[in-house]
């Protein structure tokens, strides 16, 4: 099956797609698995070579605190994936009646402001996209994002391994040893994020049910017509995100087609289909053509279909079964 040949055909027959009505976006939760994780105290390297003038040498306050913790993206929800997490502190310690080291001020308190960044990969190396956290207090809110993550918002928390967690260091020492100089358990964390995205995935509707077709005709799956345990069949799509190649705005390319950057997938009554491939379609710039395989193991009658990328979630649709 190529999907140039797919695409041409089933043009004439998905010619009135739209979007399903009075849709509701709703947030997904992504397990972020990060390893080899280690926090940069900086500044603490240089007390030694301080001067008279400046805070004794013997000293270990720092009066703005910075930091800066590293991490490798290993997976999310389970999917092996590649990517970095960086974290960066600010802060200082604010008081009526400073010690030496601490900020004179009208209020005793100790602000801490915490920038997360997260840029996930394909196993390849490419880019997926970026998401952008900002907070204070251990409460974190995404920001902003780039790729399928732009405009999203939503909310991130982090906890130490139990076992193994962020290891400290300062920045005396060189990061290009990161990952060598890992502890035994790996230094991992654990993080969640819970995005609400502006645009989520979402399987088109026609006039006649989801646009879902054969592989055999390219005609609709319908109730008259339906899809067989095993079959290929095509799903017609938005918000998969960016394609290969292909600015963010301009029209996807026809020959040959372009495939989506982030990693795709559909549920078949909650159990995932193999994704034989997931292209733009062709002129569209938020129109998708992804080909999935139903499992074998499909029961007859109604079965639901829910796409997903970048691991956000699309409400799901029903087809029949046969």
């Amino acid at each position: 099956m190529r999907f140039g040949e797919i695409v041409i055909v089933t043009m004439l027959v998905v010619s009135s797609l739209s979007t399903a009505d009075a849709q509701t976006v709703i947030g997904s939760t992504l397990n972020v698995e990060i390893a080899n994780s280690t926090l940069y105290r900086i500044g603490f390297c240089t007390l030694a070579e301080q001067k008279p003038t400046k805070l004794p040498a013997q000293s270990s306050v720092i009066s703005f605190g910075r930091s800066m913790g590293i991490g490798d993206i290993v997976s999310v929800n389970g999917q092996a994936v590649k990517g970095v997490a960086i974290e960066v502190f600010n802060g200082g310690a604010l008081s009526t009646t400073p010690a030496p080291g601490q900020s004179i001020a009208d209020i005793n308190l100790n602000p801490m402001t915490v920038f997360w960044e997260l840029t996930f990969l394909n196993l390849d190396g490419t880019r997926i996209g970026t998401v952008d956290i900002a907070g204070s207090g251990g409460q974190w809110t995404v920001t902003g994002g780039t790729g399928p993550f732009f405009e999203a918002r939503g909310t991130w928390s982090a906890a130490q391994d139990p076992v193994s967690g962020e290891r400290t260091t300062s920045d005396c020492e060189d990061p290009s040893y990161r990952r060598i100089n890992a502890d035994a358990g790996g230094n991992k964390r654990h993080g969640v994020l819970y995005l609400v995205p502006a645009t989520p995935p979402q399987i088109l509707a026609t006039p006649n049910g989801p646009a879902i077709t054969h592989s055999s005709d390219f005609s609709l799956v319908t109730a008259s017509k339906p899809a067989l345990a095993g079959e290929i069949l095509s799903a017609f799509a938005t918000g998969l995100g960016p394609i290969r190649g292909v600015a963010t705005g301009q029209p996807f390319p026809s020959n040959p087609p372009a495939a989506v950057i982030s990693p795709v997938q559909v549920m078949v009554n909650g159990n995932p289909a193999e994704i034989i491939g997931a292209v733009g379609y062709p002129g569209s710039v938020d129109g998708y053509q992804v080909n999935f395989r139903v499992p074998s193991d499909t029961a007859k009658g109604p079965a639901t279909i829910q796409v997903s990328a970048a691991w956000i979630t699309g409400t799901p649709v029903s087809i029949a079964v046969q």
